[in-house]
């Protein structure tokens, strides 16, 4: 691919697998945004979203893999697309990154903001009296930050160890908390209650409703490009990558339906739920009592934990990719390698800080977690959906690797992009009404000022200077260089 190794590979194909299936993390996206659902749409955009945006995003990561496999770096998405490119190939490879790095930074920042508020959760279950506000979510979420960047400076061989737990801890907990509510609860509600529709979001039109809706499991599928992110530290890359991706999308889908069944059908009073300040704990307490839901919420909490981890593991690696290309502010400083650890460490620093930095609305706003995910699912999936369309209008002139679609290539890549394109427009509109400063969606902000900056800086000096992924030299002359 043209650079100097810097980073150890000690990824093994199940590693590789483990980050993009952690940072998915099906029991912290459906918690965290279960409340959300229960008003826009109900069981029945609940149930049957997740089975179709799981489907979707099958072939967006279907789609990515193929990329990954022909292009295994650090850059990812926006390596390929500087590759990918016929022409202006810096315009496309700035963008796509710029894109990367704020949903990147908007996964780091909303898991970590989950965390915090379900940990303070936590508190209320066996404290009533507590009363979470704003800042003290916000003074939580940079303790977490603070400690999972911590990890990462100093102890990245214990972080890879607990990415590969994460698998077995994310399985072992959806199993526990669906046995939990299929087992202990007197009563469940029927089978046709998954086809119960609910519009509680105020705005007068079911089928806005609805697509907001899909925002539950939208949200918890990205970030399976951590897997891409991670090939130059993984062993056989251009195969233990794309399966990392398609293998980490498939089993989640799985793990997350069966969890969405279990939540759906053990809801007691719809109303009651609906209003609790996190419907989610609020199931788990009335169906099975303070005990053992205290025991699931340590689960829950745990994997949203671990996936704030792999988040910043993943961001800390994009931003040395895109620093190593001369593409940020400072870009000599974000790409040093740390010689005891051979890691990002400054890296991993800016991504703690720029997590932060999103989530200061949360100061005064109750709506800032929905543009936080907003931010996330957007940025991300514009920076997936650049290097597929890319390919597509390569067609037969594209060079796969060798995990690949065959002919199956370009009609996957055209149901992506359509399913990028819906999604991306979806998730900047407004999310509740009426709208006030409190309800107000800054997502488009966020974005907008991103693109903005990206913009202005491209045709001051970048445009001059920066024409794509940068080439060390020849393979010797690359391979002499290597981890110096």
């Amino acid at each position: 691919m043209g650079y100097p190794r810097k980073l150890t590979r000690r990824f093994r194909a199940f590693d590789n697998f483990a980050i993009s299936f952690t940072i998915i993390n099906v029991i912290s996206g459906i918690f965290s945004a279960f409340g959300y659902g229960m008003a826009a749409g109900g069981p029945l955009i609940l149930v049957a979203g997740w089975i179709a945006v799981s489907v979707m995003v099958l072939f967006v990561g279907a789609a990515m893999a193929e990329i990954a496999s022909a292009y295994p770096t650090s850059g990812a998405l926006y390596f390929a697309a500087g590759k990918l490119a016929r022409r202006h190939r810096g315009a496309w490879s700035w963008f796509t990154g710029w894109l990367n790095f704020v949903g990147q930074v908007g996964g780091t920042a909303a898991t970590a903001y989950a965390a915090a508020a379900f940990l303070q959760a936590f508190v209320t279950l066996y404290h009533p009296a507590y009363r979470a506000t704003g800042a003290s979510t916000v003074a939580i979420t940079a303790v977490i930050l603070l400690l999972q960047a911590l990890a990462n400076t100093y102890t990245v061989d214990l972080v890879a160890l607990l990415i590969r737990f994460s698998v077995w801890w994310l399985a072992g907990g959806v199993t526990l908390i669906v046995g939990s509510l299929l087992l202990l609860p007197e009563t469940h509600r029927p089978l046709a209650f998954s086809a119960h529709f609910v519009n509680d979001t105020g705005f007068t039109s079911g089928v806005y409703a609805a697509l907001l809706g899909l925002l539950v499991t939208s949200w918890t599928y990205t970030g399976f490009d951590g897997s891409f992110h991670m090939s130059e530290e993984t062993v056989r890359s251009t195969v233990s990558t794309p399966r990392g991706i398609v293998g980490a999308i498939g089993w989640s889908a799985l793990a997350g339906l069966a969890l969405m069944l279990a939540l759906v059908h053990s809801i007691g009073d719809y109303a009651t739920t609906a209003s609790a300040a996190v419907p989610s704990v609020h199931i788990l307490t009335n169906a099975l009592g303070t005990g053992v839901a205290g025991l699931l919420l340590l689960v829950v909490i745990g994997s949203m934990l671990f996936c704030g981890l792999a988040n910043m593991t993943s961001n800390a690696r994009q931003i040395f990719a895109f620093a190593r290309d001369g593409a940020m502010p400072g870009s000599r400083r974000w790409h040093t390698v740390s010689m005891r650890t051979r890691t990002p460490v400054n890296a991993v620093w800016l991504a703690a800080g720029c997590s932060f930095t999103l989530t200061v609305p949360g100061l005064w706003s109750h709506t800032a977690f929905a543009a936080i995910v907003s931010v996330n699912v957007v940025g991300m999936y514009l920076a997936y959906g650049i290097p597929i369309f890319l390919r597509l209008r390569l067609k037969d002139d594209f060079r796969p690797g060798p995990w690949n679609l065959g002919r199956w290539g370009v009609p996957v890549a055209r149901i992506a992009v359509m399913w990028i394109g819906l999604s991306s427009v979806l998730f900047v509109l407004p999310h509740a009404t009426p709208l006030t400063p409190t309800t107000f969606n800054y997502a488009p902000i966020a974005l907008v000022a991103v693109v903005l900056v990206a913009t202005v800086w491209w045709f001051a000096t970048a445009r001059r200077r920066f024409s794509g992924p940068v080439s060390y030299g020849s393979p010797d002359e690359v391979a002499a260089m290597d981890l110096i």
